[in-house]
């Protein structure tokens, strides 16, 4: 596995993770990589010394696979936690959480949808926002 450590083209810093350098590439080319603060497509590596995993044994002797599976279930496990505990405000999100921060609106835990634009403007207004972990994929629509 490769880590780069990766930029937005609005300067957002995040980083992925890859099982080859030529995975990067490929999945860029097809737009699949992009910024989890401001959705942009536009991701490019940033200079960094890249941190490649050795062949040594990992903890407990997991798999690169089943490293993938739990992180799956923990990203599960946050997105059910918001869905079960949050007010889902649907396409008011952006009005909603602006409202919020302005003290305008009860201070809560909420979430929905946004435009990318929309995104744009709260970062760019100090506004928290994250985005909400993808629902699982269902085994009977893996491979």
């Amino acid at each position: 596995m490769i880590r780069y450590a990766l930029l937005c083209d609005r300067d957002h810093e995040f980083e992925g993770w890859f099982g080859a350098s030529a995975d990067f590439d490929d999945q860029q080319a097809r737009g699949l990589i992009e910024c989890p603060v401001c959705a942009s497509k536009a991701v490019r590596k940033a200079i960094m010394a890249p941190a490649v995993s050795g062949t040594k044994r990992r903890s407990q002797d997991q798999t690169p696979a089943q490293n993938h599976q739990m992180m799956m279930e923990a990203m599960g496990r946050v997105r059910r936690h918001v869905e079960e505990n949050f007010d889902d405000v649907g396409d008011a999100f952006a009005s909603e959480a602006r409202a919020i921060h302005e003290g305008r609106s009860e201070d809560r835990g909420i979430y929905g949808q946004a435009t990318s634009q929309e995104v744009r403007e709260l970062v760019e207004d100090g506004v928290p926002i994250a985005p909400l972990p993808p629902e699982p994929v269902k085994k009977t629509q893996l491979n």
